[in-house]
């Protein structure tokens, strides 16, 4: 019962955080000249240094543990100086919707090949149920944008957006993985994730010297960065971390799909991004893939619901 109580509490953090992210492309699109990977190096980067002061204690006690497992670290630090560049390159060449769908999208897929390679975990029938809605969801999602005129530069810039989407999935799945693998080695959460993040702050920072010239050039410029930096970033993967106590970095990143829901919606809303029927259907589908990820797998209703079981009955 203990187990099931912390996999919700786990579940609800982490279906938090991947709402707060669900709004960066929103926020991020109101600044003006700034360069996606200003945008990207000072939210991740300023969030780690949050994250290390909030964690320092914990820190503390488990810098050396960490330390102990190099190649985790070394994935994990690269991954998080990966993800916020190409995630937000990609936004702003694909657009809010495609850019968001894509980079967390393709997450689950990375992360359970990761688990399987490397922790020889096994890939339940309710992740494959979950992930195929899912993935079928976010293709309508994708497909589902309406585009403007199809030039030849506005084809080569969105498909390079889907490739930097492509890269922010891996690198988030690398980053998921290595900090689970911490938590597991015994490393607490908040030190795993503050850990990651710090390390990577130290990298990304110092690239704002070549990026980061417009960063605070308006009052909205300002408002932008420090929310993305306090809010989806430090907010965001503090919960994110919690939830990793308790949820499997493939189911973990599976919840995640909550974001690019978010994401479509509010670019839908105040952005004016619009959306085909399709595209609504996806939303759908990716609604039902997080609520058979609340289904404990002894559930009755998960066990009606699985096709091995409608199989039988049939």
């Amino acid at each position: 019962m203990e187990n099931h109580h912390g996999n919700v509490k786990g579940v609800i953090a982490i279906v938090m955080a991947s709402f707060l992210w669900g709004t960066t492309g929103t926020v991020a699109s109101y600044s003006h000249d700034v360069n996606a990977l200003a945008i990207g190096a000072f939210s991740m980067g300023v969030g780690g240094v949050l994250l290390v002061i909030m964690a320092w204690k914990k820190l503390v006690i488990d810098y050396k543990r960490m330390f102990k497992r190099p190649k985790v670290l070394f994935l994990g630090v690269s991954s998080v100086v990966t993800y916020p560049l190409s995630f937000y390159s990609s936004m702003q060449l694909s657009g809010v919707v495609i850019g968001t769908v894509i980079s967390i999208a393709m997450a689950p897929f990375f992360t359970a090949i990761l688990e399987r390679l490397i922790s020889h975990k096994k890939i339940s029938l309710q992740w494959g149920v979950s992930f195929v809605i899912g993935a079928i969801g976010i293709a309508f999602l994708t497909f589902g944008k309406e585009q403007n005129s199809g030039t030849a530069y506005n084809m080569y810039q969105q498909s390079m957006g889907v490739f930097l989407g492509g890269i922010a999935a891996l690198s988030y799945a690398g980053y998921s993985w290595a900090a689970k693998r911490l938590i597991e080695s015994g490393v607490h959460s908040q030190s795993s994730m503050s850990g990651l993040f710090g390390c990577a702050a130290l990298l990304l920072l110092p690239s704002l010297w070549f990026t980061g010239g417009n960063l605070f050039s308006s009052p909205t410029n300002v408002l932008v960065s420090l929310y993305t930096a306090v809010i989806p970033m430090f907010l965001g993967y503090l919960l994110f971390g919690f939830g990793l106590g308790f949820v499997d970095a493939s189911k973990a990143t599976l919840i995640t799909l909550i974001e690019p829901l978010v994401a479509t919606v509010f670019a839908v809303l105040i952005i004016g991004e619009k959306l085909k029927v399709i595209g609504w259907g996806g939303i759908t589908l990716v609604s039902l893939c997080l609520v058979i990820q609340t289904i404990q797998p002894q559930s009755k209703l998960f066990y009606m619901l699985s096709p091995l079981r409608l199989k039988k009955s049939m």
